[in-house]
């Protein structure tokens, strides 16, 4: 029997409640988050997530903020496009 393809992870970044970080973590982790890098004094996080879970984890009473991490690719210094 074949299961449907599962979503391909996204990265994201998000902006928790810090005197809550942790039990915030931990729901995020129990809604599919993988974390990936933390910085608790600050609130930050960042993670991946499969992009049809990034709604409940915006729903998690103590995100303050949920963004989608973004890659810029700059072109070398000596290429012709500036």
């Amino acid at each position: 029997m074949n299961e449907p393809p599962q979503p391909a992870p996204v990265g994201v970044i998000l902006a928790v409640d810090p005197d809550r970080f942790a039990e915030v973590v931990e729901a995020l982790r129990r809604e599919g988050l993988t974390v990936t890098g933390e910085q608790p004094i600050l609130g930050t996080l960042s993670g991946t997530v499969p992009e049809d879970r990034i709604p409940a984890l915006e729903a998690i009473d103590g995100v303050e903020s949920l963004d989608r991490e973004l890659t810029i690719r700059l072109p070398p210094p000596d290429s012709p496009i500036q």
